[in-house]
């Protein structure tokens, strides 16, 4: 029996699809939508507009001895679709988990978002005793999701 290495959460948010994109291609935006409380705020990135980009998150967490820095590498993006990324501490390559986030419209005001957390490539034996996967639960990617859901609520 294989233990799971992901967590996909589903939601349906009732706004376009490009304005929810809009909402997760800001890195700056990233600290009101994490349901996990790592996320502290954006160090560096602008508008994510293509794979290959690097944005920088100041990250908070038990696991890490308190506050560190993330570099996200960019690997997934089609504009109002998907975007997806591979987390690493700060000046390092990433060892092996990313976030993907799918966007499907349905309808012109509505869109389902799937967002997933995969940790399957992590083979690094030291990592794997230093932190227990998965680092967010599956009610913190609810949260995230519905985080989403009031951040692209048009006020």
């Amino acid at each position: 029996m294989t233990e799971d290495k992901s967590i996909t959460v589903t939601r349906t948010i009732d706004a376009p699809s490009a304005e929810v994109f809009d909402v997760l291609s800001l890195p700056g935006r990233h600290v009101e939508l994490d349901g996990s409380g790592f996320v502290r705020s954006v160090d560096h990135g602008d508008r994510i507009t293509a794979t290959g980009q690097v944005f920088t998150m100041n990250m908070t967490g038990d696991h890490m001895g308190g506050d560190y820095q993330t570099d996200n590498h960019v690997t997934g993006y089609d504009a109002n679709r998907l975007l997806a990324w591979r987390t690493a501490p700060a000046g390092t390559e990433p060892p092996g988990w990313q976030w993907v986030w799918e966007l499907e419209a349905q309808g012109p005001d509505s869109t389902e978002v799937r967002l997933t957390y995969d940790w399957a490539q992590v083979t690094d034996k030291a990592l794997l005793e230093k932190i227990s996967f998965p680092l967010v639960t599956e009610d913190q990617l609810e949260d995230t999701l519905n985080n989403l859901a009031a951040a692209v609520v048009p006020s």
